[in-house]
């Protein structure tokens, strides 16, 4: 088969670029004991931490100090006698002087944009004030093959970038930028938890049933056991017989796996926090996850405003929105909110406050506000109830309205298998919802304790994926059995760590915020 690409004049000139790179390789070879990929070079200083500590002297006091620094990078320019180093931190120059670049000089014609060095000498600036190592020492440690991208316009293709992240991660720093950000953002919500007595904790990633959401999962077969097992959706149940067996306060920063379509803001592969603290209810938790976004917040971003940007095709800046994390967050009962946001809906005036306040005694009147509202209904939706109508009413008319940071709260008990019901009124569960900016970024609740209750919703779960839900929930014995041996009151709640990256990084998709996000096969 022809494989079109590397038709194409561009990969041509790239095929003849790294032609020649491994003639030079060849050539390193024949003088290198190491065959080409030395690795006795000690880099001893980072490129950042130099240019902090001596940017701001002058060049004779520079001059004066005879400081000398190894170091090590990728060269990102050469000009002439100057490369541009870049290492994890950051970037410094390296010069060649006369002596040295005689010394070398054989060497120097082998090198190419792309390859790894180190180098060693005196620390000096440049009349433009520019730090550079003046190397007496100079060695190519890893020779590329393969050229970057056009320096002016780097690495602009989308698809590219995610497939090939490594050079994404060479060439844009925004991109960098964006990963180190996501690391900060984990270790702050880690840090945050620990210092409150939180117990890091890791459950099965393999499980026999996929439980603690309603999702659709992965697959496999364990061969040793003979047994047929599922990646993990959640860590939910194992977390809670985790409080059962009497660790109070736990949290998994987790990896999770749900066969669902991709998206913008849709990964098969994603990453969670979820935490559960013993005599606690879910009140607890919303006022635990206000101060610990808005702590992460003013602590990563150095800011409790966080800004995000609506862009054109150009990239240009066409809107600017600011989410702030410094006032109180709006709280916000289901039906409130669609009273409130529903209003300006097209058909507004079909959402009677009544119906949505007892939607057990008006099951027509809410099925046909659904219709009105354009709910779509598929063929799962001969097992729906009341409960199950009001949420798709709310996700249709007002979820993505929630600007600001909102807590919505009591969903129906329907959609809602895990949580406690709600002492007053047993139609809704003690349990929140945490949107900003039209996203869902949190799901907590008091959870259900009662033993009997759960094995009661597990079979409406089992009901509801014989009529066709492939996304509810199996029935866990073993769960069951946990909850007989008795859990004490605890609430629980689980925050998407993608899309909180997506949101403090002001990144427009998913694929954005992971390293590696899952994409089709490369066509030939």
């Amino acid at each position: 088969m022809t494989n079109k690409v590397q038709d194409s004049p561009s990969a041509q000139d790239e095929n003849k670029l790294i032609a020649e790179r491994r003639a030079k390789l060849e050539k390193i070879r024949e003088n290198c004991p190491a065959n080409g990929f030395p690795n006795d070079f000690s880099r001893e200083h980072y490129a950042n931490d130099i240019q902090s500590e001596h940017s701001e002297k002058t060049k004779e006091e520079l001059e004066a100090l005879q400081l000398t620094y190894a170091v090590a990078g990728r060269v990102m320019a050469k000009r002439g006698p100057f490369l541009v180093l870049q290492d994890m931190s950051g970037r410094i120059q390296a010069y060649a002087d006369k002596t040295v670049q005689k010394d070398i000089k054989e060497r120097w014609g082998t090198l190419d944009i792309g390859d790894i060095v180190g180098v060693k000498g005196v620390l000096r600036m440049s009349g433009k004030g520019d730090l550079y190592v003046n190397m007496d020492k100079y060695s190519l440690l890893t020779k590329s093959l393969r050229p970057l991208p056009e320096k002016f316009h780097g690495l602009s293709d989308q698809e590219t970038k995610y497939r090939q992240r490594y050079v994404d991660l060479i060439i844009n720093e925004d991109t960098r930028n964006t990963f180190k950000l996501r690391s900060k953002i984990i270790d702050g919500i880690r840090s945050f938890l620990v210092s409150r007595d939180f117990m890091e904790v890791e459950t099965p990633m393999l499980q026999v049933l996929p439980g603690g959401a309603t999702a659709k999962p992965f697959a496999t077969h364990h061969n040793a056991l003979d047994i047929d097992m599922y990646l993990r959706i959640a860590p939910e149940l194992y977390l809670k017989r985790l409080v059962v067996g009497g660790f109070e306060k736990v949290f998994e920063i987790n990896r999770n796996f749900r066969n669902e379509g991709l998206s913008t803001r849709h990964n098969p592969e994603f990453t969670m926090i979820e935490f559960y603290q013993a005599y606690a209810d879910y009140n607890d938790l919303m006022n635990l996850t206000e101060d610990m976004l808005r702590t992460v917040a003013e602590n990563v971003l150095g800011t409790a405003l966080v800004r995000n940007t609506v862009k054109n095709t150009e990239g240009e800046v066409v809107e600017e929105k600011f989410y702030d994390f410094g006032k109180p967050f709006v709280r916000l009962s289901m039906v409130d909110a669609i009273l409130t946001y529903g209003k300006d809906h097209h058909a507004a005036a079909q959402l009677d406050e009544a119906v949505l306040r007892d939607p057990e005694n008006n099951f027509d009147a809410i099925k046909a506000m659904a219709k009105a509202v354009g709910v779509k209904e598929g063929e799962a939706a001969k097992v729906w109830g009341p409960g199950k109508y009001i949420c798709e009413i709310f996700e249709e008319v007002a979820e993505h309205l929630l600007d600001q940071p909102t807590f919505i709260t009591e969903y129906p008990w329907e959609v809602s298998p895990l949580a406690r019901r709600n002492d007053n009124n047993p139609f809704i569960t003690d349990r929140f919802e945490f949107f900003v900016g039209g996203r869902e970024l949190a799901n907590g609740f008091s959870e259900l304790n009662d033993s009997e209750d759960q094995a009661a919703r597990f079979k409406k779960q089992v009901e509801e994926k014989d009529a066709g839900d492939d996304e509810a929930m199996h029935f866990d014995e073993d769960y069951i059995r946990a909850l007989e041996h008795g859990l004490p009151p605890t609430a629980g709640e689980g925050i998407g760590i993608d899309r909180l990256v997506m949101l403090f990084s002001d990144s427009p998709t998913i694929k954005d915020v992971i390293l590696f996000p899952h994409m089709r096969p490369e066509a030939e």
